[in-house]
C-alpha cells in the first residue's frame, strides 16, 4: 500500500510536542475487536504495513480490517557532514502521529480468540505499548 500524502498543504513541519491523550480517533467505530496506542510514538509506514500484513495473513483472509491511522507528517534529514545553518533539511519521510488512546486498527467478522491472536501479533510490530479492547 502507498502512504504517502497525494498531496499536503505545506512541504516541511515542525516537530512538536507528543503531550497529553488522543482526543480524536479513541473510539472503536468500524469493527468489533480493536488495537489501541498506551504510549506516543512516531509510527513509520513501514511499521503500520507491516501490522497490517500480519493480521491479513493471520486472520486467514477472513474478516475485515481497518487501519486507522496514516502517515500526514513530513519528517526531514539533512544530509551527513552538512555544515550547520543553511536552512532546514529536505523531507525523508513521512510519519503517523500516535498519542496515547488511539486506535491504530480494527477488525471484525471473524472469532474473538482469531482476532485476539491476529491483533497480538500486530501489536509486536509496533514501537509502544499496545492493548486489545472489544467495543461495547
Amino acid at each position: 500500500m502507498n502512504y504517502n500524502p497525494k498531496r499536503t498543504r505545506f512541504c516541511k513541519q515542525h516537530r512538536g510536542r507528543m503531550k497529553g491523550l488522543s482526543y480524536r480517533g479513541n473510539r472503536i467505530c468500524f469493527g468489533r475487536y480493536a488495537l489501541q496506542a498506551l504510549e506516543p510514538a512516531w509510527i513509520t509506514p513501514r511499521q503500520i504495513e507491516a501490522g497490517r500484513r500480519a493480521m491479513t495473513r493471520n486472520a486467514r483472509r477472513g474478516g475485515k480490517i481497518w487501519v486507522r491511522i496514516f502517515p500526514d507528517k513530513p519528517l526531514t534529514i539533512k544530509s551527513a557532514e552538512t555544515r550547520m545553518g543553511s536552512g532546514k533539511g529536505s523531507s525523508h519521510y513521512w510519519v503517523a502521529v500516535v498519542k496515547p488512546g488511539r486506535i491504530l486498527y480494527e477488525i471484525s467478522g471473524v472469532a474473538e480468540n482469531i482476532a485476539l491472536r491476529a491483533i497480538s501479533i500486530a501489536a509486536s510490530k509496533m514501537p509502544i505499548r499496545t492493548q486489545f479492547i472489544i467495543s461495547g
